[in-house]
């Protein structure tokens, strides 16, 4: 398997927006056939677009974190269940530069750079919270381990080379193992049923005695005992997959409102265009968008400050501007998604047009992680000076 390498900054947003353009076209039909994105997914490995976070001395463009936000704001305005799909990619990458020995980030970089994806197996249902995790990396003699456990709204698995597994070691710290996805005792399934992001894929993971080298694990726990920008580049690009819904949702409703509505007859108005109430709501609608847009940029620039300088205050910063941006983008994907139909009138609600996708996808992704508890941290800051907490969440 090969792939392009991406150079810089410049090439991989110049990819990106034209895959977007590209995935665009078929993002509805997708959607209403449950039709699984694997060649598309193909597309962004082979463009390059899923190494670009390579450090430059293994051969990669090392992209800003501005950079990888803007990929998936363009990715999630054209089709807001493929740009889910790599969001746990980059996750795992960023736990491979932190955490990997010199001797696995040379492997794994490498994968990456020919195409390869990583998928995750992280979240459990069942357990008291989120991070009650009871996957289980069982050591043994010979140095190796055997993982046993059951994962769910494994996005991304269905379609890895290698899937990050989140586990407890026998001193019940976190670690990751990288699994092949042919691992004998592995089993994908997909049954993920959500009302959006349909074709993520988001489904079950079962390891059932999976064997694994000893040089596939990683001591996750070690990410969160100093200053970490692990959880602000992750939910970086959560905000970025929100923010990208709500440009899409609008770009559309303004684009039917245009072609399809008609005016209200009180208005005194040829096309439903020139409706001032219209035109007002869609100035409302620009703000919330342009807001969430604006916030996703800063917070990149403060993850990209922290990057090149981090201490406890610039990671703070970080997942502070980071929480921020994404309460702002949650808010404007699932009010600009639904106020499309405000806008657009009757006949936007026709279940053959499937306009209804960009709610069903704002509303499914946003409660991915609560952003009250986002609002909390700020507020926190604010009053006492309290830094965030890492967790990995924020």
């Amino acid at each position: 398997m090969s792939a392009h390498v991406i150079s810089d900054d410049a090439e991989a947003l110049a990819v990106a927006a034209s895959l977007a353009e590209e995935f665009r076209a078929g993002a509805s039909a997708r959607d209403t056939e449950r039709r699984l994105p694997r060649a598309e997914l193909d597309r962004l490995s082979d463009s390059g677009l899923l190494a670009v976070t390579v450090p430059a001395d293994h051969g990669g463009a090392d992209v800003s974190a501005g950079t990888l936000a803007e990929i998936f704001r363009l990715l999630g305005s054209a089709d807001g269940s493929l740009a889910q799909i790599p969001q746990s990619h980059f996750a795992y990458v960023n736990v491979m530069h932190r955490q990997g020995t010199p001797e696995q980030r040379k492997f794994f970089f490498a994968e990456l750079l020919a195409g390869r994806r990583f998928g995750n197996a992280q979240s459990e249902a069942g357990g008291k919270h989120v991070q009650d995790i009871r996957t289980r990396l069982e050591p043994r003699p010979d140095g190796s381990y055997v993982l046993t456990g059951v994962k769910h709204y494994s996005t991304g698995a269905l379609f890895a080379d290698w899937i990050p597994v989140l586990a407890r070691a026998e001193d019940d710290r976190l670690h990751v193992a990288y699994v092949p996805s042919d691992a004998p005792g592995l089993t994908v399934i997909d049954d993920w049923d959500g009302l959006g992001q349909r074709t993520t894929a988001s489904g079950t993971v079962r390891l059932d005695g999976v064997p694994v080298p000893g040089d596939r694990v990683l001591p996750h726990h070690l990410t969160f005992e100093g200053p970490q920008l692990h959880g602000a580049v992750a939910q970086l690009l959560h905000s970025a997959i929100d923010a990208g819904i709500a440009a899409g949702a609008l770009a559309e409703a303004a684009e039917f409102v245009r072609t399809k509505s008609r005016p209200w007859f009180e208005s005194g108005v040829e096309t439903a265009a020139e409706d001032p109430l219209l035109i007002q709501r869609f100035g409302e609608l620009a703000l919330e968008v342009r807001a969430s847009e604006a916030l996703l940029r800063e917070a990149a620039r403060s993850v990209d400050a922290a990057r090149a300088d981090l201490t406890d205050d610039t990671a703070a910063e970080a997942s502070l501007a980071v929480a921020a941006a994404k309460v702002q983008a949650a808010r404007a994907a699932v009010e600009v998604s639904s106020a499309l139909f405000e806008v657009s009138g009757t006949r936007s609600a026709l279940h053959s047009l499937n306009l209804h996708r960009h709610w069903r996808d704002a509303r499914t992704h946003t409660l991915h992680d609560p952003t009250r508890w986002k609002i909390q941290h700020l507020g926190r800051f604010v009053l006492n000076g309290t830094r965030p907490p890492r967790h990995g969440l924020l």
